[in-house]
C-alpha cells in the first residue's frame, strides 16, 4: 500500500489516541472521515477541527459502536479502516453492556462494513496488550501470546479487549474479505492530550500527584507515548508487508520510578512516600483491594507484585518505529496535565 495520499475512516475520532491518529494522517496528507457521537457537539470536536489541514481533509460524521449498520455508509470511498473507538474504563456496573457488547459489536460491524465495501484495502484495529495478558507472568510476552484469563468476572475491561480481537481475526479467517488486517496492541497510553479531558492512562499520573496513591504499591506498567501509538497506526497503514499483530511497548515502568522520577523533576505535589512496594506490603494491599471498586480490586490483584515485560522487536523492525523514551513520555504527558490545570507545576 503506497504513502501516497489516502482516505481514510477513524473510528472515535475525538478519543485520546484516535485524535493523535488523525493530526499526524492529517500531517501526512491523508483524507480523514471521523466517526463521533456527535459531530454538532462542538466541545468535544473543536480541537479535531483545529487541525492543519481540517478545513480541507477532515470531516467527521455520527456513528454509535452497538447501532447496527451504523459504519454501512461510512466506509464508502475509503481505502483504509483505522477502528480504535472501545470503551476504556475498569469498574462498570454491566460488563456485558458497558465493556462487552460495545466493543464487540461494534468491531463486527465495522469489519462487515468493510467487508461489503469496495474501496477498503485495509482496516487497522487498535487493540490492547490486555488481549496479551492481564497478569504478567515473568516472562517475555510477544504477538504470539494471547490473554487466556479475562472473563467477564475478571477483569472484564481486559476481557472486551480480546473477545473483539480474536473476533476480528475470526472474522477475517472465515469471511476471506478484500481487506487485510492489522492490530496494534499498546501498553498503558499515555502522554500529551489534545482536549482538558483527563484519559484512564493519563488519571494514574494525576492520582500519584494529588493523593490518589496513599502509599507506593508494587505496580509496574508497559508504557507507551500516545504520540507513538499514533505513528504505529499510520505506518501500519503505509507499510505495505505489515502483517498480524504489532505490541506496541516502549518500556516498563514501576510506580516506584514514577514517583521518583517526578520528585526529582520537581513535581513533588502529594506523591506518596510510605513504601508498601515490598512481600508484606503486597500482602497488605491485596487485604486492601478488596475495599476499592471491584474492577480496580481485581486489577490490582492480579498485577500487584508482577512486572509486564514485552518484545517489541516486530513493531520496530517491520514498521520501522523508534519509541521515545519512557521517561521523557512521562514528563511530557505530567507537563502537559499542569498546562491544563490537572496537577501542580513542578517547583
Amino acid at each position: 500500500m503506497p504513502p501516497s495520499p489516502l482516505h481514510v475512516l477513524v473510528t472515535g475520532a475525538s478519543g485520546f489516541i484516535a485524535s493523535h491518529v488523525v493530526q499526524q494522517l492529517l500531517a501526512a496528507g491523508h483524507r480523514v472521515r471521523g466517526t463521533v457521537r456527535d459531530p454538532g457537539r462542538e466541545a468535544a470536536v473543536a480541537h479535531l477541527r483545529a487541525l492543519p489541514g481540517a478545513d480541507e481533509r477532515l470531516a467527521l460524521v455520527k456513528a454509535d459502536l452497538v447501532e447496527p449498520g451504523a459504519f454501512d455508509a461510512h466506509v464508502a470511498g475509503c481505502d483504509v479502516v483505522m477502528h480504535t473507538a472501545s470503551p476504556y474504563v475498569l469498574t462498570v456496573r454491566d460488563p456485558q453492556r458497558d465493556l462487552v457488547d460495545p466493543a464487540l459489536r461494534g468491531t463486527r460491524s465495522v469489519l462487515e462494513a468493510c467487508a461489503n465495501a469496495t474501496a477498503v484495502r485495509r482496516v487497522v484495529l487498535t487493540s490492547s496488550v490486555a488481549a496479551v495478558t492481564d497478569q504478567p507472568e515473568g516472562r517475555v510476552l510477544t504477538e504470539a501470546d494471547w490473554n487466556e484469563k479475562s472473563a467477564l468476572d475478571r477483569n472484564p475491561y481486559s476481557f472486551s479487549k480480546t473477545v473483539a480481537e480474536r473476533a476480528a481475526w475470526r472474522f477475517v479467517e472465515e469471511r476471506r474479505p478484500a481487506f487485510d488486517l492489522v492490530a496494534v496492541n499498546p501498553g498503558l497510553v499515555i502522554g500529551p492530550s489534545m482536549t482538558k479531558a483527563v484519559n484512564t492512562s493519563n488519571r494514574i499520573l494525576v492520582d500519584v500527584l494529588r493523593g490518589g496513591f496513599p502509599a507506593i504499591v508494587d505496580l509496574a506498567w508497559g508504557v507507551v507515548d500516545v504520540r507513538d501509538v499514533a505513528a504505529a497506526h499510520v505506518r501500519a497503514m503505509e507499510t505495505p508487508s505489515a502483517r498480524g499483530r504489532y505490541l506496541c511497548v516502549a518500556g516498563t515502568l514501576t510506580l516506584r520510578q514514577i514517583v521518583e522520577l517526578l520528585a526529582r523533576s520537581g513535581y513533588a505535589g502529594r506523591v506518596p512516600r510510605l513504601g508498601l512496594d515490598s512481600p508484606l506490603g503486597n500482602r497488605l494491599t491485596h487485604l486492601l483491594s478488596w475495599l476499592q471498586p471491584k474492577g480496580v480490586g481485581q486489577y490490582l490483584r492480579t498485577n500487584l507484585g508482577r512486572v509486564p515485560r514485552f518484545d517489541h522487536g516486530k513493531i520496530v523492525r517491520e514498521l520501522g518505529l523508534e519509541f521515545r523514551p519512557v521517561e521523557q513520555t512521562v514528563l511530557d504527558a505530567v507537563a502537559d496535565l499542569a498546562r491544563w490545570g490537572h496537577v501542580p507545576p513542578p517547583a
